[in-house]
């Protein structure tokens, strides 16, 4: 009996920015996929780039790379990108599957599809994204999801969002969380101590951690600490609130709430800051405040878990799943005084936050890259496996 057949995959990859600090979809493309290549040596993998790549995301002898031109980050580009190029290599080199990691596919091909889709903000809250980039997610989005093989969702919520939207049937969609990386642990208190110098001026501080656009609710969670501070008084004098992330898109009304406070100079925007800072900010934090009034995973919560933060973050939509039982505590992110409260609590109950950190890394063991690979995996294995049914069928 001959060899079986060699088993080609291909990945798109174009969230594995060259020379990037990796946020969301590049993070979740990027602990999955590292897995995926270790764990199946036997599959070459086609990972499909839209600009040069850096070689650190070739992730073994079985991964092979390609540059699709152009690069694909407007929405006229994204239909060039994936029902041009992208289409056109998988009808040239008719792999088993295509697995894409960004929640976008294309429609002009025959080859079963994967698509891990990470959230549908857009459809609750459509005037958060500007017009183009919306008109593209409505028409696109869900054919995507219905011409998909399989389909991935990050959470249990956002899996019960795409049944709901989209009409999809359950049992052709899997869940594949997020995990924190192996870098968000326990920090030695000097290690806190210079962290709190560094950043913080020595004082204890909340943080933040998030791009700057309007999901993230960062104008409630201005508002929310102003009035924290207002209401405590002088109790709260050193209270700081640090904001770790980059600017994104439609932040004006978050620099207006800025400008709006009372206590501005006890509010400091990082900007980004490396892997090794972040997790040493995590670890040096009062307590971790996590607020979006939409999520489809909510990865700072478990990044902040397992560095041993307390965490305060949003009842809606995955959070309280991710969180865990007991593993938060829970505000409306619609109301700011909701969010104080939460802030007051975490500052005067030091009990409140002993538990909170047990109950979040005991929270952990949900999570794992390698779990989530290996669900990745078995979509791959279901789609290729309808594929060659219905070749025997015909």
């Amino acid at each position: 009996m001959p060899p079986p057949a060699p088993l080609h995959v291909a990945v798109n990859t174009r969230f594995l920015l060259p020379g990037a600090h990796l946020e969301g979809i590049g993070r979740f493309s990027y602990e999955t996929l590292s897995r995926l290549v270790a764990q199946h040596p036997e599959v070459t993998f086609h990972f499909l780039f839209d600009r040069a790549y850096d070689g650190r995301y070739l992730f073994g002898a079985n991964v092979v790379p390609h540059v699709l031109l152009p690069p694909a980050r407007h929405p006229f580009l994204f239909v060039a990108w994936f029902e041009g190029a992208v289409a056109w290599w998988l009808a040239r080199h008719r792999p088993a599957a295509f697995l894409s990691m960004d929640g976008f596919t294309t429609l002009a091909t025959a080859v079963p599809r994967v698509t891990v889709f990470h959230d549908l903000a857009f459809e609750h809250f459509p005037l958060d994204v500007e017009l183009l980039r919306r008109k593209y997610y409505h028409f696109f989005m869900p054919r995507f999801a219905r011409a998909s093989a399989r389909v991935v969702a990050v959470s249990e919520a956002t899996k019960a969002d795409i049944v709901q939207t989209y009409g999809l049937a359950p049992d052709k969609i899997s869940v594949a969380y997020n995990a924190p990386a192996e870098i968000f642990r326990l920090q030695p208190e000097d290690v806190q101590q210079e962290t709190r110098r560094r950043f913080s001026q020595d004082n204890p501080y909340f943080l933040f951690v998030g791009a700057l656009q309007p999901r993230k609710n960062l104008g409630n969670l201005l508002r929310a600490f102003d009035a924290f501070k207002v209401a405590e008084g002088p109790a709260v004098a050193a209270a700081q609130l640090l904001i770790v992330g980059r600017k994104a898109w439609k932040a004006g009304p978050i620099l207006d709430a800025y400008q709006q406070m009372q206590h501005q100079a006890a509010v400091h925007f990082t900007g980004r800051v490396t892997d090794d800072e972040l997790a040493t900010l995590y670890a040096a934090a009062l307590a971790t405040v996590y607020v979006p009034y939409f999520e489809g995973f909510g990865i700072p919560i478990v990044e902040a878990q397992a560095s041993g933060c307390p965490v305060l973050t949003s009842g809606v939509s995955s959070m309280p799943e991710v969180a865990g039982p007991d593993g938060a505590l829970l505000v409306d992110p619609h109301d700011a005084a909701s969010i104080a409260a939460g802030l007051a609590r975490l500052w005067n109950d030091e009990a409140l936050r002993r538990q909170l950190v047990e109950q979040g890394r005991a929270n952990l063991s949900r999570f794992s890259w390698a779990r989530s690979a290996e669900v990745l995996w078995e979509a791959l294995r279901k789609a290729m496996r309808n594929e060659d049914a219905s070749l025997n069928e015909e």
